[in-house]
């Protein structure tokens, strides 16, 4: 029986994303990332702590749903600064999320809901 509130944990090792320049393979990135995902990890310097902080929120959210999602119908965004998520034409999860960075390091952690 799946509980309804499970919880979901990554954590990305930046270099990984580091290594990867976009241009170079943008097939990759689009295999993962939503056309929006990738736009906003571009306007960042910084674009692959963003890669992976999004790469690891994806991973949390299918650790948490106990679902094999793909990684394209795992949406992420921001408002007011705070990440949010949605699966593609499923609305009956809620998620809470939180990400965070250090160095060479992301890891986000995912509170799923499953609503009845």
């Amino acid at each position: 029986m799946i509980e309804k509130i499970s919880v979901g944990i990554d954590i990305v090792d930046v270099k990984r994303f580091k290594k990867l320049n976009y241009e170079q393979n943008t097939r990759f990135f689009k295999r993962i990332f939503s056309k929006s995902e990738i736009e906003y990890c571009r306007k960042f310097k910084n674009s692959a702590e963003h890669f992976a902080g999004k790469f690891a929120v994806k991973e949390a959210v299918r650790k948490s749903s106990h679902q094999k999602i793909k990684f394209l119908d795992i949406i992420t965004t921001h408002h007011k600064s705070k990440p949010k998520v949605e699966i593609k034409n499923k609305k009956q999860y809620i998620f809470q999320v939180s990400i965070s960075h250090e160095k060479d390091i992301a890891i986000a952690i995912v509170l799923c809901e499953k609503l009845d």
